[in-house]
């Protein structure tokens, strides 16, 4: 599918990949509906994008908020008259931190954003999407929604949740409807998506910001985006970002127990004392 003189839904718009998705599909002649939960940062984000002469309109709503998305539809109708896509970017982590030790109440808000956030979406938008000649429901999960990762678990669970939707929402919708169906996975990408989780500690925060100050992690937001839209514009169903995530793809579907462990042990290699023991708090 081509974005060009298209209608797309992006949620976490404001910041991070969501931005980036937003600014290169108005660069290539689309019409982006901005989701997010921060209007401060999504106004930043039109404002670039009119910069650019490209056009968005603003939705500040909180994506596991199921009222707020049942209105959703409506207003994007109103501001753009139809919809031909959503993709379904938002989502948030967690503190690192084991089952046992990370508290109930972050898992319930990591579930509620990634995963109902991604459910409510997809049945608020499916009606709109069937009326179109062509459309797309791109959504985003994680290397932690196929393999394991310590001290992440929870959040894996939520994309990996995800990826099972994607998969059968593809089966059910090349029954009988013209909507094309991706799965997202990325690796390690430069975003600020710990700073952003609103259930993470400022304590643990300032952490991360002294551990990853200066040094290169992983793709950057833009390239990611791009990815995401040449993958989409191919028509392919699985989306890998970066090189991390097509290498441990192909290691965890030959040895996943292996695998699964190995990085194990790498992440306990390079994580320091000092997040060890935050992580545990």
């Amino acid at each position: 599918m081509k974005f060009s003189d298209k209608v797309i839904v992006v949620t976490g718009a404001g910041s991070g990949i969501g931005r980036e998705l937003v600014l290169q599909l108005c660069g290539r002649g689309a019409t982006v509906a901005g989701v997010d939960y921060d209007a401060l940062s999504l106004s930043e984000t039109r404002a670039l994008v009119m910069h650019g002469s490209g056009v968005m309109s603003e939705h500040v709503i909180d994506v596991s908020d199921p009222s707020q998305i049942r209105l959703l539809p409506d207003e994007v109708i109103a501001a753009h008259s139809r919809v031909d896509g959503l993709i379904n970017n938002a989502g948030i982590i967690h503190a690192h931190g084991s089952i046992e030790a990370l508290p109930e109440e972050q898992v319930e808000r990591v579930f509620a954003v990634n995963w109902w956030g991604t459910y409510y979406l997809v049945k608020a938008f499916l009606p709109y999407l069937r009326e179109r000649q062509e459309a797309c429901i791109v959504n985003v999960s994680s290397m932690g929604g196929y393999m394991p990762f310590p001290d992440q678990v929870a959040y894996g669970a939520s994309k990996a949740a995800v990826k099972l939707l994607t998969e059968g929402l593809r089966v059910e919708l090349k029954r009988d409807s013209n909507i094309q169906v991706s799965i997202v996975y990325p690796g390690a990408v430069s975003t600020g998506i710990t700073d952003n989780s609103p259930v993470i500690s400022e304590q643990f925060k300032q952490v991360v910001r002294e551990q990853t100050v200066g040094k290169k992690i992983g793709i950057s937001a833009a390239r990611a985006a791009s990815q995401i839209i040449q993958g989409v514009e191919s028509g392919r169903a699985r989306i890998l970002l970066g090189a991390d995530s097509w290498i441990i793809d192909k290691l965890y579907r030959l040895m996943p127990t292996l695998t699964a462990s190995l990085m194990a042990w790498i992440i306990e290699k390079v994580t320091n004392d000092e997040m060890a023991q935050l992580r545990h708090r």
